[in-house]
């Protein structure tokens, strides 16, 4: 749009305008306001000046998962029992917002009306020791929904998978899950 256009749309002057965009391109590092239109999203002072342009020829390299998101009813009653239940490092609230260390990946808890409640992604939380963990888990007032069991394991490499499953107060299912190495396979099962 013209300076013209966007004063009449704004309802000011075109040297409102004029002032803006000169305040707006000196603060994004941009020399020309027509800059604007290719500006990368981001000021010169911004880290992301560094990164350089992904070569779209090649696979895009995914990392590792950052955060997972999941629904409750109430994030005061979900922050005390991901506490004291789980033990799970707590980042910061922000409101009805909620958020815990998990390992690196960041759980994040958002509180919603029932109407809008559901269920969310199954969380399965990796712990050395599966027994042990099931024994801590319930002795903190968790409640399984069965005893850790065998889901899965490798013929190559004789490693086991071991799940049990237990829910959160809102009913949004969570669980611990082992890779069992073969020789402590053995002596599991």
């Amino acid at each position: 749009m013209t300076r013209a256009v966007i004063a009449a749309r704004r309802g000011v002057s075109i040297y409102a305008v004029r002032y803006h965009l000169r305040n707006i391109t000196g603060k994004l590092g941009v020399e020309r306001s027509s800059e604007l239109r290719q500006w990368p999203g981001f000021p010169v002072t911004s880290g992301r000046r560094a990164e350089r342009r992904h070569d779209m020829t090649q696979t895009f390299p995914m990392g590792p998962l950052g955060q997972v998101s999941m629904l409750t009813r109430s994030a005061a009653s979900s922050e005390a029992w991901f506490k004291a239940k789980l033990e799970l490092p707590h980042i910061f609230t922000f409101g009805d917002l909620v958020f815990f260390d998990c390992g690196g990946t960041r759980l994040f808890i958002r509180e919603v009306p029932d109407a809008e409640w559901r269920p969310s992604s199954i969380l399965y939380f990796l712990v050395p020791d599966i027994g042990e963990a099931h024994r801590e888990l319930t002795e903190r007032g968790v409640k399984f929904q069965g005893a850790p069991h065998r889901i899965y394991r490798d013929d190559t490499t004789g490693v086991e998978d071991w799940m049990a499953f237990f829910d959160d107060p809102d009913g949004n299912t969570l669980a611990i899950m082992a890779h069992v190495a073969p020789e402590l396979a053995a002596a599991t099962a």
